[in-house]
């Protein structure tokens, strides 16, 4: 008979064994090995039965052993060590503490947080990407709040059907399992959030806290008994249900988010926000939620807005127009406006905020990263190239402008070390540059901690890869024989499961998600000269494959399928094989256990990529296609790039043509250079690769990093403008967008002209130019503007590249018409073709960027210029 209701029974721990029941709650344990150690060390058989879960394994461990460890004074002075020095930990001041003039706190803001696969809350990269930012937050001392969503059935558990489908289970997870507690208020009540949905229904959610170090994060869950059904389901799966479904998550998770942080900060004291930073466009209505608050303080919308945009950091991570959660409409309005989630917010200003208003856009649809960067004064891509393909994908959004000067930056991705490099390579390297120096390399960065690598012996480095492969094989054959039980094999079957892979064959990995641009079977396109390969007599290769399609992809599922139907032909399933269920328990031993790091998206579809860095850290090279951040910092002598033809239009010839390009680079370089042993029985230059790889690319990929780049970056100055746009302020700054906009059509560059060659000499290099401009103002004071003069190289069709940027002076000088002067030095710097123009764009103090507000003048084409390209 099944329960009607399932809870858990929670161990009472002896008292000296209290602190074991903190260490388990701060989910610091995920990344901190001595802690790890500690739990493994109460009962190893529990430990590995759950799967490294302490607050799991605390709850089924026996009484017995308890009371033993609670007598085991051995054991207590490892526990005391623990907790002192996760006290510690807590306490002690780190970089953002030692650093000035720095957000009071910022929420983070994720519809996934991969934090560990004890908390299964995500689904790939982003989520992933998320929790190391809020470890490395951590482990800086950054004061951050995170903020998201807790599925009850998390995203998917994927297993194979015997002819190699994709299949789907969601197991309930139960809160209280999770190492995770209600928020609670003085009195000890669970704290609730609540929103008001169309038909008078009530969405109610509780607030859910995972301690992550010094990290809070805070989980909405909308499974509570005040709900109705319908309502209790909202949290039920990560990127579950259809559009309506999708939508109320996103409400929640925004709108709610902000309720949850606001009461968070009121229980606990914990500083107010000064800055909210959107982790993707699904977290996007949390801006509506601030002008709501703002409103009821008494400014307008206009002045609101202002006010959110100044503290908001907007960061996105698709480099496709699909990738972007759109909705409609008069969906949006039924649940945004009249009786909705927003009360008191004018509907029709919201729905201008998400819509598409550049040409090819939708306007029925409401998008919620063009809403995402409408309520964010900074913005960034995730990698160098994925910030200029931003630029380009909303440049729309900005007319008149180059996509060189759409106001997003970039801040390349980074991991989060000590989760992902494996606990051998960390102890390989303290014994070599100090445990103290290693920790500082994994957790802060610093270059000159990472060149101490090159002390570790040769010998030593290469016995730790293979050690490393050892671990992976032995991982791979034990999932391998659980995923042909699951498909329904028998034990008498699955004897050649004990001899799949070898400890001593060059390793390839490849586990992402399956879209179809990160291309899964691109290794499949000559299947005849993939299996040549795998069975090289000499210098054969082994390929281990992981990843999952979403559920409603029956694309990637057929991918899948066609993967795993390759991987079961007896010929070569002891060198290629395909693990189901990708997880962070998986990772953890596969990029260690890799030597090859295989990625081959269509570029530059491939935002960043951070699989690859997680490999890279443990010594593992990177081949792949030179996107994301291998378009960065690949170097020659770190991995491989492979050749792209990204000017062949067919797809089906572009994939032959990569497909080719990667067997040649695997049986020419890749494998020779892994093979070629020499007379010390080492490979010499594999070897000094890898060091090179660790040295270089170490402290580059770290999370640290990328965390002190949005500190510095984009977290300071957008603290500052929250400060600076407040009140009265605001409503200053939005009375001056609206007069700028409203003048802005009568502002135009009239003429521009310089002085002739001839009153100079020859256009020669080094030569300098007067340059004057008369420009038309309208209503617009010259302190409302800079006029500039952009100069530089130009291309065959007289777009300039690159251009340097003067600002001109205004001389004081009207003429006849109000037209105001300005002139300035053009100096001509370089040969060749050379050109200049001259531009008009708003100014402020208060401006992040003079793109801000996506208005520009220029001279018209035809005419108003004199020696305009001097060549």
């Amino acid at each position: 008979m099944k329960a009607i209701r399932r809870f858990t029974v929670r161990t009472v721990l002896p008292e000296p064994l209290r602190p074991l029941g903190e260490l388990a709650q701060n989910l610091r344990w995920s990344w901190h090995q001595e802690t790890r150690e500690l739990f493994r060390g109460v009962d190893p058989e529990g430990w590995a039965a759950t799967q490294g879960d302490p607050v799991r394994l605390l709850g089924s461990v026996s009484k017995e052993r308890l009371t033993a460890l609670a007598g085991d004074r051995r054991f207590l002075r490892r526990l005391s060590t623990a907790a002192e020095d996760l006290a510690d930990y807590l306490s002690n001041p780190r970089w953002y503490q030692d650093q000035s003039d720095l957000p009071a706190a910022v929420a983070y803001f994720s519809p996934e947080f991969g934090v560990t696969s004890a908390l299964p809350q995500y689904s790939g990269g982003l989520g992933i990407l998320a929790g190391d930012h809020l470890k490395a937050a951590s482990d800086l001392g950054v004061p951050l709040i995170g903020v998201g969503l807790l599925y009850r059935h998390g995203y998917f558990r994927q297993s194979l059907s015997r002819e190699g489908w994709q299949q789907e289970q969601y197991p309930v997870l139960d809160p209280n399992s999770l190492p995770m507690a209600p928020l609670c208020d003085a009195e000890g009540e669970p704290v609730r959030i609540s929103l008001t949905l169309t038909g008078g229904r009530l969405l109610a959610a509780r607030i859910w806290k995972a301690q992550v170090g010094r990290v809070p994060l805070l989980l909405l869950d909308s499974d509570v008994e005040a709900n109705q059904p319908a309502e209790r389901d909202v949290t039920d799966r990560l990127y579950g249900g259809g559009s309506e479904h999708r939508l109320l998550q996103e409400i929640l998770l925004g709108i709610g988010g902000v309720r949850a942080v606001r009461a968070y900060c009121r229980i606990t004291g914990h500083p107010e926000p000064e800055v909210f930073h959107t982790n993707e466009g699904h977290a996007g209505f949390l801006g509506l939620e601030r002008i709501r608050e703002l409103s009821l303080e008494g400014l307008d919308f206009d002045a609101a807005l202002e006010a959110v945009r100044a503290g908001t950091v907007f960061t996105t991570h698709t480099p496709v127009p699909a990738g972007i959660d759109r909705f409609d409409r008069d969906l949006v309005a039924r649940h945004l406006g009249e009786g909705g989630a927003l009360p008191g917010v004018d509907v029709g200003r919201v729905l201008e905020l998400g819509r598409e208003t550049y040409p090819g856009g939708d306007p029925h649809l409401f998008n919620m990263a063009v809403m995402g960067l409408r309520l964010a004064q900074r913005a960034n891509g995730v990698s160098t190239l994925h910030g200029a393909v931003s630029r380009e994908m909303f440049a729309g959004l900005w007319p008149g402008f180059d996509p060189d000067d759409v106001p997003i930056t970039s801040i390349t991705n980074g991991v989060h070390a000590p989760t992902w490099v494996a606990p051998e390579v960390q102890q390989l390297v303290a014994r070599h540059v100090g445990a103290q120096h290693t920790e500082d390399a994994l957790t802060v960065g610093g270059a000159e901690r990472w060149r101490d690598v090159s002390k570790i012996p040769d010998g030593a480095l290469w016995e730790l890869r293979r050690t490393l492969r050892e671990q992976l094989v032995e991982d791979v054959r034990r999932r391998l024989r659980d995923s042909w039980r699951q498909r329904g094999a028998g034990e008498a079957e699955l004897g050649w499961t004990d001899s799949v892979l070898d400890p001593d064959v060059l390793t390839v990995g490849f586990a992402r998600r399956v879209p179809s641009y990160k291309r899964l079977t691109l290794m499949l396109r000559d299947p005849d000269r993939l299996r040549e390969l795998l069975l090289h007599p000499e210098r054969p290769i082994q390929i281990v494959v992981a990843g999952k399609a979403h559920p409603a992809d029956d694309s990637g599922k057929r991918l899948v399928q066609e993967l795993v139907r390759f991987t079961d032909d007896p010929r070569v399933r002891h060198r290629i094989v395909f693990l189901p269920d990708y997880d962070m328990r998986m990772a953890r031993l596969l990029y260690p256990g890799c030597d090859v790091w295989l990625n081959n998206p269509l570029r530059p579809l491939e935002a960043c990529g951070t699989s690859g860095m997680k490999a890279a850290l443990n010594g593992c090279l990177n081949l792949s296609v030179l996107d994301g951040w291998w378009d960065e910092w690949f170097d020659g002598d770190n991995g491989w790039a492979i050749p792209t033809a990204e000017g062949v239009a067919d797809e089906d010839r572009r994939d032959a043509v990569e497909a080719a390009a990667l067997y040649d680079l695997l049986e020419d370089q890749v494998a020779p250079c892994f093979y070629d042993q020499g007379g010390r029985g080492l490979p010499q230059r594999w070897i000094e690769m890898v060091r090179h790889t660790l040295a270089t690319l170490g402290p580059k990929v770290l999370a640290g990093r990328m965390v002190r780049d949005y500190v510095t970056g984009l977290y300071a100055p957008a603290a500052r403008s929250h400060r600076a746009v407040r009140g009265a302020a605001a409503a200053e700054l939005a009375e001056w967008k609206g007069r700028v906009r409203w003048e802005w059509p009568q502002v135009s560059v009239d003429h521009v002209e310089t002085s002739s060659v001839e009153e100079n000499g020859a256009a020669e290099l080094g030569a300098t130019l007067t340059l004057r401009a008369q420009v038309a103002l309208s209503g617009l004071d010259p302190l409302d503007v800079d006029v500039q003069l952009l100069s530089g190289r130009v291309d065959a069709s007289d777009r300039l590249v690159d251009p340097a940027v003067v600002s001109l002076k205004p001389t004081g000088r009207t003429d006849t018409a109000g037209r105001h002067h300005y002139e300035g030095p053009l100096t001509l710097d370089r040969t060749g073709a050379f050109g200049y123009t001259v531009r008009v764009l708003p100014a402020h103090p208060l401006l992040a960027t003079p793109a801000e507000l996506g208005l520009v003048a220029v001279p018209a084409e035809a005419g108003g210029l004199t020696a305009g390209v001097l060549r």
